[in-house]
């Protein structure tokens, strides 16, 4: 969110955000034995939402992964200096949805041709990538990438990392769940930025 309106609504989040306490997520379910899954698909405001209200999907958490720094800040993170990525983190049940499925929805919500970006936001900070918490997670990440390009949708590169999923760093109160605490500048920064608008372009109107 590197952009002047982006800076505008992530950087001043503590403020837009103000009063909004409910976390706006699940909550806890009963659930047998649960897994996690981690991507980064830019700004994670917008990635939140199409896996939040999957059924299987425990919770959705946003925050940073992939770089180097313990415990970074927002700030530190968007500076781009950190080597983090803007991720979310999937607690999900297997029994009731699998990885795969998982995939297909992360996939059909960024760009996949876009290196160090997404959208309206570029730097190291803004890739996307598929943090695998094991090999069988690797194994399907890395089927799903071929299934992609064997389709030969796409005449450019797909630059989405696959890498190992190292430490996830929960991000600051005030980003969980931005689209249900703040919808109406969450709906402007999501124009704004023209996410919806090249994911159709990239893959079609969304299915109903």
């Amino acid at each position: 969110m590197i952009l002047t309106m982006t800076a505008f609504f992530c950087a001043a989040g503590p403020a837009l955000a103000a009063g909004a306490t409910a976390p706006g997520g699940k909550g806890s379910q009963p659930a047998g034995h649960l897994e996690k899954a981690t991507f980064a698909g830019g700004c994670f405001w917008c990635m939140e939402h199409p896996f939040d209200e999957l059924p299987g999907v425990v919770s959705v958490t946003s925050g940073y992964t992939g770089g180097h720094k313990a415990n970074p800040t927002y700030e530190e993170v968007s500076s781009g200096t950190t080597g983090h990525a803007e991720s979310i983190q999937v607690l999900y049940d297997p029994a009731k949805i699998g990885y795969a499925k998982l995939l297909d929805v992360f996939w059909h919500n960024i760009d996949p041709l876009a290196k160090d970006r997404q959208f309206c936001d570029s730097g190291e900070q803004y890739r996307s990538a598929i943090f695998y918490q094991n090999e069988e997670q690797h194994r399907l990440a890395l089927q799903s990438k071929k299934e992609l390009e064997a389709s030969k949708r796409f005449r450019e590169p797909i630059a989405t990392q696959i890498v190992p999923a190292g430490v996830f760093y929960p991000a600051e109160e005030y980003h969980q769940h931005y689209y249900k605490k703040n919808p109406i500048r969450y709906s402007y920064y999501r124009l704004s930025c023209g996410r919806d608008r090249r994911l159709k372009e990239l893959w079609g109107p969304p299915s109903r």
